[in-house]
C-alpha cells in the first residue's frame, strides 16, 4: 500500500512539472501584461521575444554545461575544452 502511494505521489510530482507550449505561451503573455504592455503593440511583441530569447539562452547554457562539463581553466591555457 505504501509503495503504491509513494509511486502515485511521485508520478503526480513528475506530471506537475510539465507545461505545454500553449500554457507556456499563456504564462508569457500574462507576464508581459503584468509589465504593462498591451497585446498587439511592438512593446508586447518585444517582451515576448525577450522572454523566449532568455529561455533559449538558458537552455543553451545547460546543454553546453552538460556536454563540456565545468571549466576551471587549469593546465592547458585559456579556452581549452575537452575534445
Amino acid at each position: 500500500m505504501k509503495i503504491g502511494l509513494i509511486a502515485a505521489l511521485g508520478l503526480a510530482l513528475l506530471g506537475s512539472g510539465c507545461v505545454t507550449i500553449a500554457e507556456r505561451r499563456a504564462l508569457d503573455e500574462e507576464r508581459c501584461r503584468s509589465y504593462g504592455f498591451r497585446p498587439g503593440t511592438d512593446g508586447y511583441a518585444n517582451c515576448l521575444l525577450h522572454i523566449e530569447l532568455d529561455r533559449s539562452a538558458s537552455r543553451r547554457v545547460w546543454v553546453e554545461r552538460d556536454y563540456y562539463g565545468p571549466y576551471y581553466g587549469y593546465g592547458f591555457g585559456y579556452g581549452f575544452r575537452r575534445w
